[in-house]
C-alpha cells in the first residue's frame, strides 16, 4: 500500500476484507481464514479511530497555538509600552536594571 493516503489504505482494506470474506472458501486452503479476515477489520476500524482521535488533537493544537500566541502578543505589547516608560523616566546607566541593553 505505497504511497496511498491514509483514507485510500483504509478504504481499500476494508474494500479487501469484504472481498476476502466473499471468497473465503477458496481462499481457506491458502491459510486464511474468519480471524485473518476479521483482524484486518478490527486494524482499519482501530485505526479510523486513532487518525480520528489524532485529527482532533490536531484542531486543539491549533486552538492552543493561537491562544499562546494571542499572550505572546499581549506580553510584548505590555514590556514595549514599559520600555517606553523606563526610557523616559530612568537615566540610561539604570537601564541594566530593567534587563533593557537597548541604546536610544
Amino acid at each position: 500500500m505505497g504511497n496511498q493516503s491514509l483514507g485510500e489504505t483504509l478504504s481499500g482494506s476494508s474494500l479487501l476484507a469484504a472481498g476476502l470474506r466473499t471468497n473465503l472458501d477458496k481462499l481457506k486452503r491458502r491459510g486464511l481464514d474468519e480471524a485473518f479476515v476479521s483482524s484486518i477489520d478490527d486494524l482499519t476500524k482501530g485505526i479510523g479511530a486513532l487518525n480520528a482521535e489524532q485529527e482532533a488533537l490536531k484542531s486543539r493544537l491549533k486552538e492552543k497555538t493561537a491562544e499562546v500566541e494571542a499572550a505572546v502578543g499581549q506580553l510584548k505589547g505590555k514590556v514595549s509600552e514599559a520600555k517606553k516608560v523606563i526610557k523616559l523616566e530612568i537615566l540610561q546607566s539604570g537601564w541594566k536594571e530593567f534587563g533593557i541593553s537597548d541604546v536610544r
